[in-house]
């Protein structure tokens, strides 16, 4: 392997998606160029098929640099046949999302022949006021109660809320049932996993004008009844490290940078995911060409990097498997 396709921090193009639920946030806040005038929702940051923008490897995807790099590429803890096991979004809601539930890990492969189940986290970035999310339903609530409900469109009635701000931070296990309100922007972080269960839709139509299709049985036989997650509260921290999610799939740490750095190390274990959500700087390792990191920008780092330095002004979302 010569110099020039050595693995070096990757630099990712965005996959930008409409939501009939999405608006202009994902441009004025995280600086995208949004292709069209219709709503996006969703800009898909670091998945498989993310597209690399820099450097010797610049247009092959993650999915395509794990067959050639593997364990190199995403660390040791992962299998190198399922693909790049963290998925990274940013989410520009203007109206409610459907509420819906993931499977586990078991659930997906029983019900679904897949890997991986969803997990997955919220980081609020923006919020408008009196923003909220839906973290459940009534606790006492049985299954069949709710699959009545949802049959009878009256699910609303059931649904728990909670008001967020800038800073706070949703772990919603497999199981939780959940939705995004209008007003806030976020980071999240999940599993990689397209397995979802559409619960109840708030009587909309899709972008073609026909209803969007539910997932009752499988969605309520999925559904954990018996708590409802709390909302982590960071806003107020002027720390320059804070943790956002310490989970078995996944850990997220934010780093507030004021002129300023931090020096960090993949050691040769895991990836990094670095997602610029406030300011910018520039990513080195000693070895390779420097990295500039805008806001609404991932650099993906390989886990053969090491230690990297991240340097300049701003926060910075990094993700990675929990080593």
């Amino acid at each position: 392997m010569t110099d020039q396709t050595n693995l070096y921090p990757l630099l990712l193009a965005p996959a930008l998606h409409v939501k009939v639920w999405g608006g202009w946030r994902l441009a004025d806040h995280m600086h995208k160029d949004l292709p069209t005038d219709e709503p996006y929702g969703e800009s898909w940051e670091m998945h498989d098929s993310a597209r690399v923008v820099n450097g010797a490897l610049a247009d092959r995807t993650l999915g395509d640099l794990l067959l050639s790099y593997g364990v190199d590429l995403i660390g040791k803890l992962s299998s190198l046949t399922e693909g790049v096991p963290l998925l990274v979004k940013l989410l520009d809601a203007t109206d409610w999302l459907s509420v819906q539930v993931h499977p586990n890990d078991a659930q997906a492969s029983e019900l679904e022949g897949e890997p991986r189940g969803k997990t997955e986290a919220w980081y609020v970035i923006a919020a408008e006021p009196e923003s909220r999310l839906v973290i459940g339903v009534q606790p006492g609530t049985t299954q069949e109660q709710m699959a009545a409900a949802i049959r009878e469109n009256r699910l609303e009635d059931l649904l728990v809320y909670a008001g967020v701000v800038p800073g706070d931070v949703l772990y919603i296990p497999a199981g939780t049932v959940h939705a995004l309100g209008p007003g806030i922007l976020i980071y999240e972080i999940q599993q990689s996993s397209d397995t979802t269960y559409r619960l109840y839709d708030w009587g909309r139509m899709d972008l073609n004008g026909q209803p969007r299709q539910l997932h009752i049985e499988k969605g309520v036989q999925v559904s954990q009844l018996e708590k409802l997650p709390a909302i982590k509260h960071t806003g107020g921290d002027t720390g320059s490290t804070i943790s956002i999610v310490d989970s078995p799939y996944f850990q997220t740490v934010l780093h507030q940078l004021d002129d300023d750095q931090v020096e960090l190390d993949t050691r040769g274990e895991v990836f990094h995911a670095v997602t610029c959500i406030a300011g910018g700087a520039t990513v080195t390792t000693g070895q390779h060409p420097t990295v500039t990191l805008e806001t609404g920008q991932t650099v993906f780092i390989p886990a053969v990097i090491g230690h990297y330095t991240i340097i300049g002004s701003g926060k910075f979302l990094r993700s990675n498997q929990q080593a």
